[in-house]
């Protein structure tokens, strides 16, 4: 695969990914990778830049990327993902078949935990255990929401031998598969998580580097090669992640040798990249920026015209030219061209602020009103200046009279703060976990809870709701065509389903759905074999150094 690959290449090579990952009724598999065993190159360490630190260690325990780019060194999923592709790959599985409503997998015999332990099924089960089951005397009662998002269907899970699993899902599921290879269900070792690690602190995986050490000051995380991986690689003796918040920062310390990879470029930083000796790298991604609206705790959002507005209000053509500087492209529904189920013919809203206004005085709200506008500080891939482009939106939305006040807080806190529901209005954006358009759909717009028929929003104090829909949002066409889309095993037929679901959601407007940027890298002239992930990796362990 090119390294600088354009857009078209881009597309082509998706195709052909979906292709392997397609569908057919009832029947879903997959059989693509190839065993490396590979462990030679020429070492040396390999640094890592990136703009913020992994607030835990425990895949089970965040949905941030921030956290998988590390943790996704040490642990192997079920299923990987082809690097810089979509197609689901071999990983701990050798092979996987969906029929109906059961998954097979089978699994390799020659892969071991950093511990010593030989990987089984028994060790899956006790993962999935610890992320699901209340019953399970190790349960972790901090899990993410992936553990329900991603394994909720699944009503049994058995080992018919040490390297034999079969799932009972509630269902006909058709993301089933591709969930499996998503970050948060690495393979923990049962060893470990029956005698209590603590996985915030420490990982143990069966990927192709272990850990060594974090430093908690500074952020930085210490990894080494494991000679007794099963894959390819790795090619370099040890990976060191190093937090550097500032993206020229970053940009110059890679020009210097400093580091060797770099991510969180915003424009400006790929020019510095360019100017000097490094490398960028570049895709379209599978990624979408928004800024949600807060239906169920800001009242002016309860009403469809006002969500309108907002949309007509934003310049996202503007926004795209200036800020992003062309890495990105508008949005005009929540996933990118390249998803399954793409709508063609929904265009983003025109920037037209005498048509937010009417639209306001239509809702009563002519006068304006206060809201906030919460931001992150650290660079995402989705949004590599997030408080340019909040300063930016806020002045588009005070020329239709809105007064509007910019919170800016560090990306952990963030997270948590909106997740609690208390932001107005607030940037986010989602980098696929799997490359279908349920993990868009279903993971940010669907409230996962019963909805009341009278109202489109639902309380974020109820039990059970997807607190990742921070629009709270909750439309019942839509969650219908959602659903649906989860249980049709057809292609053609999922396509019209997400479509049509597209399509509500352009009308209702619980996000204005800002960009969808290009996943950008910087890398040193000594770095060989580094391929940009759209999903999974970074695959560090294919990387030599010269």
């Amino acid at each position: 695969m090119a390294r600088d690959m354009d857009r078209r290449t881009f597309l082509t090579a998706a195709g052909g990914a979906a292709v392997t990952t397609s569908m057919t009724a009832g029947c879903i598999s997959g059989l693509v990778g190839e065993d490396g065993n590979d462990n030679g190159g020429e070492g040396g360490t390999l640094t890592y830049g990136r703009g913020a630190a992994s607030d835990t260690l425990d895949p089970q325990g965040s949905t941030s990327g921030e956290v998988a780019k590390v943790t996704n060194q040490v642990y192997d999923a079920l299923i990987g993902f082809e690097p810089g592709g979509s197609a689901l790959v071999k990983s701990l599985a050798t092979s996987f078949e969906l029929d109906g409503t059961t998954a097979t997998l089978e699994l390799r015999e020659d892969a071991t935990f950093h511990n010593g332990d030989d990987f089984t099924a028994d060790d899956f089960i006790a993962t999935y255990r610890r992320f699901l089951d209340e019953e399970y005397e190790y349960y972790f009662e901090d899990g993410s929401i992936y553990g329900p998002y991603l394994l909720g269907s699944v009503e049994d899970v058995t080992a018919e031998d040490d390297y034999t699993l079969t799932f009972e899902i509630s269902k006909r599921y058709a993301p089933f598969l591709a969930n499996l290879a998503a970050f948060a269900l690495v393979v923990l070792p049962k060893s470990e998580i029956e005698s209590g690690t603590d996985f915030s602190t420490t990982m143990v995986g069966t990927s192709a580097f272990q850990f060594e050490n974090l430093d908690e000051g500074s952020g930085r995380i210490r990894l080494s090669g494991y000679d007794d991986y099963y894959g390819e690689g790795p090619h370099v003796d040890e990976v060191v992640f190093e937090v550097v918040s500032e993206n020229s920062t970053r940009a110059s310390s890679l020009n210097a040798g400093e580091l060797d990879i770099i991510d969180g470029l915003d424009p400006q930083s790929v020019q510095q990249v360019q100017n000097g000796e490094g490398e960028v790298e570049r895709i379209a991604g599978m990624n979408v920026g928004y800024m949600a609206m807060n239906i169920a705790e800001f009242e002016p959002f309860q009403d469809k015209r006002v969500r309108q507005a907002m949309n007509y209000a934003v310049n996202t053509e503007e926004l795209a030219n200036s800020i992003y500087q062309g890495i990105a492209t508008q949005a005009s529904q929540p996933i990118p061209d390249s998803i399954m189920g793409y709508n063609e013919d929904l265009d983003p809203y025109p920037h037209d602020p005498d048509q937010a206004q009417s639209l306001l005085e239509e809702a009563g709200y002519g006068d304006g009103f206060e809201m906030e506008l919460a931001t992150f500080q650290n660079p995402r891939a989705y949004n590599p200046s997030p408080v340019q482009a909040a300063e930016t939106v806020q002045s588009y939305l005070e020329d239709i009279g809105l007064s509007v006040t910019i919170n800016q807080q560090t990306w952990e806190s963030y997270l948590e703060y909106t997740s609690q529901g208390e932001h107005d209005a607030c940037f986010l954006g989602w980098m696929t976990d799997n490359g279908d358009p349920d993990n868009f759909y279903y993971a940010l717009l669907h409230p996962q809870v019963d909805a009341p028929e009278d109202q489109d929003w639902v309380s974020w104090d109820t039990e059970g709701y997807n607190t990742s829909n921070r629009a709270a949002w909750a439309n019942n066409e839509f969650m219908g065509l959602v659903e649906d889309g989860q249980t049709t095993y057809d292609d053609d037929e999922r396509e019209s389903v997400y479509q049509e679901a597209g399509a509500i959601f352009h009308e209702e407007c619980p996000w204005v759905p800002l960009v969808h940027t290009e996943e950008l890298r910087a890398r040193g002239s000594n770095v060989d074999n580094y391929v940009v992930e759209l999903i999974g990796g970074p695959f560090l362990n294919q990387v030599e150094l010269s």
